[in-house]
């Protein structure tokens, strides 16, 4: 596959995005950003077989089949999307040989999250957070691995992946968990973008959903 994309010089990816409430589709071509285009909708009853026909409409057969990258995120979000999202992405993936990467949702929102609140110092650690339901919370935590004059340069890498915590270290930095369905589907076309040349068209065997607790909490 590395070969093939230096050989053409073309390439296409294609991410799958959920939220809490809502799930996304985003296509860019070259990595040109203005290519970018974005779908999104609010979950309805019948999420599974519509999660399907939308990306129909999204994308058609045969551009579907020129995608050189797939990405998909694996969570904390709805149960149900995500483990839909992860199904469909490793789906694709197999069929039409391409690879496949995944990045938390905490992941996605990280660069944005340290942007707005100015953690520009290089090796500098946050925490993201959600608060469950009953008692806990769901927290990944995430360190500015490089830094450049524009906030859009940053690069972050997450050292603990999202997992379920009984309380929040008052020592440590700690930003809730915002979605934001438009900025982190570009975000996840960015991250996919940059890895382009660093998976092999079996990634979609190790990717699973992410959820640290039961689904009915």
């Amino acid at each position: 596959m590395t070969n093939k994309l230096k050989q053409r010089g073309n390439y296409s990816t294609l991410v799958i995005h959920s939220t809490d409430n809502s799930f996304g589709f985003g296509y860019r071509k070259n990595n040109n950003l203005e290519s970018d285009h974005l779908f999104i909708k609010r979950f309805d009853n019948d999420l599974c077989n519509n999660l399907i026909n939308d990306l129909t409409k999204f994308i058609s057969k045969e551009n579907l089949q020129t995608i050189n990258k797939l990405a998909v995120s694996i969570g904390p979000a709805n149960f149900n999307a995500s483990r839909l999202i992860v199904v469909l992405g490793r789906t694709i993936s197999q069929q039409i040989n391409c690879p496949l990467e995944s990045f938390s949702s905490f992941e996605i929102m990280a660069k944005r999250i340290a942007s707005k609140n100015n953690i520009l110092t290089n090796k500098k650690s946050f925490w993201i957070y959600k608060k469950l339901k009953r008692k806990g919370f769901i927290a990944g935590k995430y360190e500015i691995c490089h830094k450049e004059k524009n906030h859009s340069d940053l690069v972050i890498r997450e050292t603990v992946l999202p997992k379920v915590v009984k309380e929040l270290e008052s020592k440590e930095l700690f930003f809730e968990a915002v979605y934001d369905n438009k900025k982190d589907l570009k975000e996840l076309l960015n991250l996919s973008n940059r890895n382009l040349l660093n998976s092999n068209v079996d990634s979609w065997k190790k990717i699973l959903p992410l959820y640290p607790i039961s689904p009915i909490n």
